[in-house]
């Protein structure tokens, strides 16, 4: 067909949709209620810019395109969502949902200790002190007691932790 034919609108280059979170092929998507509700607050933020688009008809159609795709991405996470309720009684072990300080063994960062809450992909943020289920370290730890270590080669470092404390 000759481009004479074709509309400009026709011609609109599709909006850039960021990636969610990596969440490995086959993995459920274990979240915390926390988590849980943070996707949902995160949708109804989206349905809420979506409304409030203005401008000529194609910027509206860029923007809510885009909007379109990080909804169509946030809903298939939230659909897809297992939620791990926190146990009761005494946390024993490293698991989904506790809060584990480990202690660096070897290394130049022997010594140093942190302390992170496993959580989904979507809710993690180290500087929240959050990492994700999915994430060498938090795998490492999983099932670990109080004074196990762990070990995880990270690069071409090899890390030693010792788990000081679970809760």
């Amino acid at each position: 067909m000759s481009r004479g034919f074709v509309k400009e609108d026709d011609q609109e280059e599709a909006p850039f949709i960021p990636p969610r979170a990596a969440l490995p092929e086959g993995t459920t998507n274990y979240v915390t209620p926390r988590g849980l509700a943070l996707l949902h607050e995160e949708r109804n933020a989206l349905e809420e810019e979506r409304a409030a688009v203005v401008g000529s008809d194609h910027d509206r159609r860029h923007a809510q395109g885009g909007i379109d795709g990080r909804l169509a991405l946030l809903n298939e996470r939230i659909v897809t969502a297992r939620v791990v309720e926190p146990g009761v009684g005494p946390v024993r072990s490293v698991r989904f949902g506790v809060t584990v300080t480990f202690q660096h063994l070897v290394g130049h960062m022997a010594g140093k200790s942190f302390t992170f809450t496993i959580v989904g992909v979507d809710e993690a943020n180290v500087k929240d002190g959050r990492i994700a289920f999915t994430s060498p370290i938090a795998r490492a730890l999983i099932g670990k007691r109080k004074g196990g270590v762990a070990e995880v080669a990270l690069g071409s470092e090899q890390l030693r932790l010792k788990v000081v404390s679970v809760s």
